[in-house]
Protein backbone atom coordinates (compact mmCIF):
# COMPACT_ATOMS: atom_id res chain seq x y z
CA UNK A 1 0.00 0.00 0.00
CA UNK A 2 3.04 2.36 1.29
CA UNK A 3 4.30 1.44 -2.33
CA UNK A 4 0.95 2.52 -4.50
CA UNK A 5 0.58 5.31 -2.80
CA UNK A 6 4.04 7.03 -3.72
CA UNK A 7 3.69 6.37 -6.62
CA UNK A 8 0.02 7.73 -7.02
CA UNK A 9 1.44 10.67 -5.76
CA UNK A 10 4.58 11.12 -7.60
CA UNK A 11 2.43 10.76 -10.69
CA UNK A 12 0.03 13.50 -9.54
CA UNK A 13 3.38 15.81 -8.95
CA UNK A 14 4.48 14.89 -12.38
CA UNK A 15 1.39 15.88 -14.18
CA UNK A 16 0.69 19.21 -12.19
CA UNK A 17 4.33 20.02 -11.83
CA UNK A 18 3.78 22.63 -15.11
CA UNK A 19 0.37 24.17 -13.18
CA UNK A 20 2.88 24.56 -9.68
CA UNK A 21 5.60 25.53 -11.89
CA UNK A 22 3.55 28.65 -13.51
CA UNK A 23 1.84 29.25 -10.18
CA UNK A 24 5.10 30.34 -8.68
CA UNK A 25 5.41 33.32 -10.77
CA UNK A 26 1.90 34.59 -10.26
CA UNK A 27 2.75 34.73 -6.31
CA UNK A 28 5.65 36.28 -7.03
CA UNK A 29 4.34 38.74 -9.09
CA UNK A 30 1.13 39.10 -7.13
CA UNK A 31 3.33 40.03 -3.94
CA UNK A 32 5.45 42.92 -6.03
CA UNK A 33 2.58 44.39 -7.52
CA UNK A 34 0.79 44.31 -3.92
CA UNK A 35 3.79 45.78 -2.07
CA UNK A 36 4.45 48.50 -4.85
CA UNK A 37 1.06 49.32 -4.56
CA UNK A 38 0.69 49.64 -0.82
CA UNK A 39 4.31 51.18 -0.30
CA UNK A 40 5.28 53.63 -3.18
CA UNK A 41 2.98 53.22 -6.16
CA UNK A 42 4.36 56.69 -7.45
CA UNK A 43 6.69 54.63 -10.04
CA UNK A 44 6.89 52.85 -13.53
CA UNK A 45 7.39 49.78 -11.87
CA UNK A 46 3.79 49.61 -10.62
CA UNK A 47 2.79 49.22 -14.08
CA UNK A 48 5.52 46.98 -15.09
CA UNK A 49 4.55 44.83 -11.72
CA UNK A 50 0.90 44.68 -13.08
CA UNK A 51 1.98 43.78 -16.54
CA UNK A 52 4.02 41.06 -15.00
CA UNK A 53 1.12 39.60 -13.15
CA UNK A 54 -1.19 39.66 -16.10
CA UNK A 55 1.24 37.61 -17.99
CA UNK A 56 1.43 35.28 -15.60
CA UNK A 57 -1.82 34.93 -14.90
CA UNK A 58 -2.27 34.33 -18.31
CA UNK A 59 -0.35 31.20 -18.50
CA UNK A 60 -1.53 29.87 -14.93
CA UNK A 61 -4.61 29.88 -16.55
CA UNK A 62 -3.80 28.27 -19.68
CA UNK A 63 -2.17 25.91 -18.44
CA UNK A 64 -4.85 25.39 -15.54
CA UNK A 65 -7.66 24.88 -18.50
CA UNK A 66 -5.21 22.58 -20.32
CA UNK A 67 -4.91 20.66 -17.02
CA UNK A 68 -8.36 20.12 -15.83
CA UNK A 69 -10.10 20.45 -19.46
CA UNK A 70 -12.19 16.89 -18.60
CA UNK A 71 -13.40 17.92 -15.71
CA UNK A 72 -13.88 21.51 -16.37
CA UNK A 73 -15.48 21.16 -19.23
CA UNK A 74 -18.95 19.58 -17.57
CA UNK A 75 -19.09 22.80 -15.33
CA UNK A 76 -19.64 25.74 -17.12
CA UNK A 77 -19.64 28.04 -13.86
CA UNK A 78 -16.23 27.44 -13.59
CA UNK A 79 -15.34 27.22 -17.29
CA UNK A 80 -16.80 30.07 -18.80
CA UNK A 81 -15.28 33.16 -16.26
CA UNK A 82 -12.16 31.23 -17.08
CA UNK A 83 -12.41 31.40 -20.71
CA UNK A 84 -14.00 34.78 -20.34
CA UNK A 85 -10.54 35.98 -18.16
CA UNK A 86 -8.05 34.15 -20.25
CA UNK A 87 -9.57 35.12 -24.06
CA UNK A 88 -9.64 39.43 -22.50
CA UNK A 89 -6.13 38.81 -21.19
CA UNK A 90 -5.00 37.42 -24.78
CA UNK A 91 -7.12 39.83 -26.79
CA UNK A 92 -5.26 42.68 -24.64
CA UNK A 93 -2.15 41.53 -24.91
CA UNK A 94 -1.67 40.36 -29.10
CA UNK A 95 -3.93 43.11 -30.28
CA UNK A 96 -2.92 45.71 -27.94
CA UNK A 97 -0.67 47.75 -30.48
CA UNK A 98 -2.96 47.25 -33.14
CA UNK A 99 -5.96 48.49 -30.80
CA UNK A 100 -3.30 51.40 -29.65
CA UNK A 101 -3.09 52.39 -33.66
CA UNK A 102 -6.67 52.51 -34.31
CA UNK A 103 -7.53 54.49 -30.95
CA UNK A 104 -5.63 57.21 -31.40
CA UNK A 105 -5.99 57.64 -35.30
CA UNK A 106 -9.44 58.13 -34.45
CA UNK A 107 -8.92 60.18 -31.69
CA UNK A 108 -6.38 62.01 -33.68
CA UNK A 109 -8.62 62.83 -36.28
CA UNK A 110 -11.65 63.99 -33.65
CA UNK A 111 -9.08 66.35 -32.03
CA UNK A 112 -8.26 67.78 -35.30
CA UNK A 113 -12.18 68.37 -36.03
CA UNK A 114 -12.89 69.58 -32.82
CA UNK A 115 -10.16 71.64 -31.63
CA UNK A 116 -7.94 72.88 -34.83
CA UNK A 117 -5.07 72.33 -36.78
CA UNK A 118 -2.64 73.13 -34.38
CA UNK A 119 1.04 71.70 -33.40
CA UNK A 120 -0.15 70.38 -30.35
CA UNK A 121 -3.44 68.62 -31.76
CA UNK A 122 -1.40 66.48 -33.82
CA UNK A 123 0.09 64.22 -31.57
CA UNK A 124 -2.21 61.48 -31.32
CA UNK A 125 -1.97 61.17 -35.16
CA UNK A 126 1.68 61.28 -35.53
CA UNK A 127 1.57 58.85 -32.33
CA UNK A 128 -0.49 56.58 -34.48
CA UNK A 129 0.95 57.08 -38.05
CA UNK A 130 4.58 56.48 -36.08
CA UNK A 131 3.37 52.93 -34.72
CA UNK A 132 2.21 51.83 -38.05
CA UNK A 133 5.90 52.75 -39.72
CA UNK A 134 7.57 51.34 -36.69
CA UNK A 135 5.36 47.99 -36.96
CA UNK A 136 4.48 47.18 -40.66
CA UNK A 137 7.14 49.28 -42.48
CA UNK A 138 10.21 49.45 -40.35
CA UNK A 139 10.63 45.47 -40.43
CA UNK A 140 11.20 45.66 -44.37
CA UNK A 141 14.08 48.33 -44.39
CA UNK A 142 16.32 45.41 -45.30
CA UNK A 143 14.13 44.56 -48.29
CA UNK A 144 13.40 48.08 -49.38
CA UNK A 145 17.69 49.13 -49.03
CA UNK A 146 18.84 46.21 -50.97
CA UNK A 147 21.98 48.00 -52.03
CA UNK A 148 23.14 47.75 -48.12
CA UNK A 149 23.27 44.21 -48.56
CA UNK A 150 26.07 43.88 -51.32
CA UNK A 151 28.88 45.58 -49.14
CA UNK A 152 30.19 44.38 -46.00
CA UNK A 153 30.70 47.67 -44.17
CA UNK A 154 27.55 49.51 -44.91
CA UNK A 155 25.60 46.41 -44.20
CA UNK A 156 27.50 46.37 -40.76
CA UNK A 157 26.94 49.91 -40.49
CA UNK A 158 23.36 49.53 -41.28
CA UNK A 159 22.26 46.69 -39.24
CA UNK A 160 24.14 48.63 -36.38
CA UNK A 161 21.37 52.22 -36.64
CA UNK A 162 18.50 49.55 -37.36
CA UNK A 163 19.35 47.70 -34.11
CA UNK A 164 20.01 51.24 -31.81
CA UNK A 165 16.80 52.49 -33.61
CA UNK A 166 14.60 49.82 -33.26
CA UNK A 167 16.10 49.12 -29.52
CA UNK A 168 15.33 52.66 -28.88
CA UNK A 169 11.56 52.27 -30.19
CA UNK A 170 10.94 49.64 -28.51
CA UNK A 171 12.41 51.17 -25.39
CA UNK A 172 10.07 53.99 -25.87
CA UNK A 173 6.77 52.19 -26.82
CA UNK A 174 7.45 49.71 -23.64
CA UNK A 175 8.11 52.94 -21.40
CA UNK A 176 5.24 54.66 -22.49
CA UNK A 177 2.82 51.65 -21.72
CA UNK A 178 4.37 51.66 -18.62
CA UNK A 179 4.12 55.17 -18.06
CA UNK A 180 0.35 55.08 -19.06
CA UNK A 181 -0.51 51.44 -17.07
CA UNK A 182 0.90 53.34 -14.01
CA UNK A 183 -1.06 56.66 -14.09
CA UNK A 184 -4.10 54.23 -14.51
CA UNK A 185 -2.97 52.25 -11.65
CA UNK A 186 -2.34 55.84 -9.25
CA UNK A 187 -6.14 56.89 -10.66
CA UNK A 188 -7.62 53.91 -8.91
CA UNK A 189 -8.50 54.48 -5.22
CA UNK A 190 -10.10 51.51 -3.48
CA UNK A 191 -12.04 53.30 -0.76
CA UNK A 192 -12.59 56.87 -0.23
CA UNK A 193 -10.27 59.09 1.86
CA UNK A 194 -11.97 60.79 4.58
CA UNK A 195 -8.72 61.69 6.66
CA UNK A 196 -6.77 64.22 4.39
CA UNK A 197 -5.33 66.90 5.64
CA UNK A 198 -4.96 69.04 3.10
CA UNK A 199 -5.92 69.02 -1.03
CA UNK A 200 -4.23 70.53 -3.41
CA UNK A 201 -5.89 71.59 -6.47
CA UNK A 202 -2.84 72.31 -9.38
CA UNK A 203 -3.53 75.78 -11.73
CA UNK A 204 -4.06 75.67 -15.48
CA UNK A 205 -4.19 78.30 -17.37
CA UNK A 206 -7.03 81.52 -16.84
CA UNK A 207 -8.79 83.23 -19.42
CA UNK A 208 -8.33 87.51 -18.03
CA UNK A 209 -10.09 86.78 -14.34
CA UNK A 210 -12.27 83.62 -15.25
CA UNK A 211 -11.55 80.37 -15.01
CA UNK A 212 -11.02 77.97 -17.79
CA UNK A 213 -13.81 74.76 -18.26
CA UNK A 214 -10.63 72.68 -17.53
CA UNK A 215 -9.29 74.34 -14.85
CA UNK A 216 -13.33 74.46 -13.44
CA UNK A 217 -13.49 70.98 -13.34
CA UNK A 218 -10.41 70.11 -10.94
CA UNK A 219 -11.91 72.72 -8.91
CA UNK A 220 -15.58 70.91 -8.56
CA UNK A 221 -13.06 67.81 -8.29
CA UNK A 222 -11.11 69.50 -5.35
CA UNK A 223 -14.45 70.50 -3.89
CA UNK A 224 -16.07 67.26 -3.78
CA UNK A 225 -13.31 65.84 -1.64
CA UNK A 226 -13.31 68.93 0.59
CA UNK A 227 -16.53 67.67 1.58
CA UNK A 228 -16.02 64.01 2.14
CA UNK A 229 -12.85 65.11 4.46
CA UNK A 230 -14.64 67.35 7.20
CA UNK A 231 -11.01 68.27 8.47
CA UNK A 232 -9.06 69.10 5.09
CA UNK A 233 -8.31 72.68 3.81
CA UNK A 234 -8.12 73.19 0.05
CA UNK A 235 -5.21 74.60 -1.46
CA UNK A 236 -5.59 76.41 -4.89
CA UNK A 237 -2.39 76.92 -6.24
CA UNK A 238 -1.22 79.07 -9.49
CA UNK A 239 0.57 81.92 -10.43
CA UNK A 240 -0.22 84.25 -12.74
CA UNK A 241 0.76 83.88 -16.17
CA UNK A 242 1.30 85.70 -19.30
CA UNK A 243 -2.08 87.10 -20.40
CA UNK A 244 -3.87 86.54 -17.53
CA UNK A 245 -5.01 89.67 -15.30
CA UNK A 246 -4.81 87.86 -11.97
CA UNK A 247 -2.98 84.76 -10.30
CA UNK A 248 -4.73 81.43 -10.68
CA UNK A 249 -5.03 80.69 -7.34
CA UNK A 250 -7.14 84.22 -6.55
CA UNK A 251 -9.37 83.18 -10.04
CA UNK A 252 -9.60 79.45 -8.37
CA UNK A 253 -10.77 80.96 -4.82
CA UNK A 254 -13.31 83.31 -6.39
CA UNK A 255 -14.83 80.01 -8.28
CA UNK A 256 -14.47 77.75 -5.15
CA UNK A 257 -16.46 80.62 -3.38
CA UNK A 258 -19.20 81.07 -5.87
CA UNK A 259 -19.63 77.24 -5.69
CA UNK A 260 -20.84 77.70 -2.02
CA UNK A 261 -16.95 76.58 -0.29
CA UNK A 262 -16.60 77.83 3.34
CA UNK A 263 -14.15 80.72 2.96
CA UNK A 264 -12.20 79.52 6.49
CA UNK A 265 -11.30 76.28 4.44
CA UNK A 266 -9.42 77.80 0.99
CA UNK A 267 -5.79 79.00 1.13
CA UNK A 268 -4.54 79.93 -2.21
CA UNK A 269 -1.01 80.21 -3.21
CA UNK A 270 -0.45 82.68 -6.27
CA UNK A 271 3.44 82.24 -7.10
CA UNK A 272 3.69 79.11 -8.83
CA UNK A 273 4.40 78.90 -12.57
CA UNK A 274 4.65 75.12 -12.90
CA UNK A 275 3.59 71.81 -11.25
CA UNK A 276 7.07 71.54 -9.46
CA UNK A 277 6.29 75.17 -7.82
CA UNK A 278 3.05 74.32 -7.33
CA UNK A 279 3.73 71.16 -5.45
CA UNK A 280 6.53 72.67 -2.83
CA UNK A 281 4.87 76.26 -2.50
CA UNK A 282 1.36 74.35 -1.48
CA UNK A 283 4.21 72.43 0.94
CA UNK A 284 5.06 75.98 2.34
CA UNK A 285 1.47 76.27 3.46
CA UNK A 286 0.85 73.12 5.01
CA UNK A 287 1.28 72.68 8.82
CA UNK A 288 2.63 69.25 10.55
CA UNK A 289 5.34 67.44 9.65
CA UNK A 290 3.30 64.64 7.83
CA UNK A 291 -0.10 65.89 7.37
CA UNK A 292 -2.18 63.41 4.77
CA UNK A 293 -2.30 65.19 1.32
CA UNK A 294 -4.47 64.53 -2.22
CA UNK A 295 -3.17 66.24 -5.57
CA UNK A 296 -5.98 67.41 -7.52
CA UNK A 297 -5.14 68.10 -11.35
CA UNK A 298 -6.92 66.64 -14.72
CA UNK A 299 -6.59 62.96 -14.63
CA UNK A 300 -4.01 62.73 -17.86
CA UNK A 301 -2.00 65.28 -15.87
CA UNK A 302 -1.85 63.07 -12.24
CA UNK A 303 0.83 60.61 -12.36
CA UNK A 304 3.29 63.45 -13.78
CA UNK A 305 2.20 65.03 -10.90
CA UNK A 306 2.78 62.44 -8.34
CA UNK A 307 6.55 61.56 -9.87
CA UNK A 308 6.79 65.42 -9.31
CA UNK A 309 5.62 65.00 -5.81
CA UNK A 310 8.05 62.25 -5.10
CA UNK A 311 10.59 63.97 -6.37
CA UNK A 312 10.25 66.36 -3.96
CA UNK A 313 9.73 63.88 -1.19
CA UNK A 314 5.77 64.99 -0.94
CA UNK A 315 4.16 61.92 -0.30
CA UNK A 316 0.33 62.48 -1.11
CA UNK A 317 -2.42 60.70 -3.54
CA UNK A 318 -3.70 61.84 -6.66
CA UNK A 319 -7.39 62.46 -7.84
CA UNK A 320 -7.94 63.05 -11.44
CA UNK A 321 -10.66 65.48 -12.82
CA UNK A 322 -12.22 64.31 -16.19
CA UNK A 323 -11.84 65.65 -19.63
CA UNK A 324 -12.78 65.50 -22.97
CA UNK A 325 -11.03 61.51 -23.99
CA UNK A 326 -10.04 62.77 -27.33
CA UNK A 327 -7.86 65.61 -25.55
CA UNK A 328 -7.08 63.18 -22.91
CA UNK A 329 -5.29 60.85 -25.02
CA UNK A 330 -3.42 63.99 -27.15
CA UNK A 331 -2.42 65.67 -23.66
CA UNK A 332 -1.08 62.12 -22.30
CA UNK A 333 1.79 61.86 -25.19
CA UNK A 334 2.53 65.03 -24.38
CA UNK A 335 2.51 64.03 -20.55
CA UNK A 336 4.66 61.03 -21.50
CA UNK A 337 7.24 63.18 -23.34
CA UNK A 338 7.80 65.74 -20.54
CA UNK A 339 8.11 62.34 -18.21
CA UNK A 340 11.04 61.74 -20.83
CA UNK A 341 12.34 65.29 -20.29
CA UNK A 342 12.26 64.68 -16.96
CA UNK A 343 14.24 61.85 -16.52
CA UNK A 344 15.90 62.14 -19.58
CA UNK A 345 19.40 61.73 -18.12
CA UNK A 346 18.92 57.70 -17.32
CA UNK A 347 17.00 57.24 -20.71
CA UNK A 348 19.93 58.27 -22.47
CA UNK A 349 22.53 56.22 -20.77
CA UNK A 350 20.32 53.22 -21.90
CA UNK A 351 19.82 54.23 -25.56
CA UNK A 352 23.76 55.15 -25.71
CA UNK A 353 24.78 51.72 -24.02
CA UNK A 354 22.53 50.02 -26.80
CA UNK A 355 24.40 51.95 -29.19
CA UNK A 356 27.39 51.57 -28.12
CA UNK A 357 26.82 47.23 -27.87
CA UNK A 358 24.99 47.47 -31.42
CA UNK A 359 29.05 48.58 -33.17
CA UNK A 360 30.57 46.30 -30.69
CA UNK A 361 28.74 43.58 -32.04
CA UNK A 362 28.90 44.45 -35.82
CA UNK A 363 32.51 45.61 -35.82
CA UNK A 364 33.15 42.15 -34.41
CA UNK A 365 31.08 40.62 -37.42
CA UNK A 366 32.48 42.61 -39.84
CA UNK A 367 36.03 41.79 -38.87
CA UNK A 368 35.49 38.25 -38.47
CA UNK A 369 34.09 38.27 -42.20
CA UNK A 370 36.53 40.44 -43.91
CA UNK A 371 39.00 38.56 -46.23
CA UNK A 372 41.83 39.42 -44.13
CA UNK A 373 40.60 37.97 -40.91
CA UNK A 374 39.56 34.81 -43.04
CA UNK A 375 43.13 34.32 -44.77
CA UNK A 376 44.94 34.99 -41.19
CA UNK A 377 42.53 32.03 -40.38
CA UNK A 378 43.39 29.99 -43.28
CA UNK A 379 47.47 30.54 -42.50
CA UNK A 380 46.84 29.39 -39.02
CA UNK A 381 45.37 26.12 -40.20
CA UNK A 382 48.30 25.87 -42.60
Amino acid sequence: MKYRRRAYDGGYMSQNFPLLLTAVPLLFSAMLFSFRMIREPRSLWSGAFFLFFLMSLGLFLSLLIFRFSPQIQNRPLILIPLVLILGVLSVFILLFPFLLILVFFVQGIRILRREGLRPRNLLSLLFSLLLIVYIFLWPLNGYLLPSFQKHALLRSIGNACFGTLSFSAAYLLFLMAMYCLSALLNLFHPRKRRDLDYIVVLGAGIRGEAVTPLLASRIERGIRLLYENPRALLILSGGQGEGEDIPEGEAMRRYALSQGVDPGRILTEEKSLNTRQNLLFSRALMGGEKPKIAVVTTSYHVFRALLLARKCHIPCKGYGARTKWYFTLNALIREFLAYLSLSRKLHRKLILAALFLNILVNAAIYLFRSPLFLEFVRSLRA
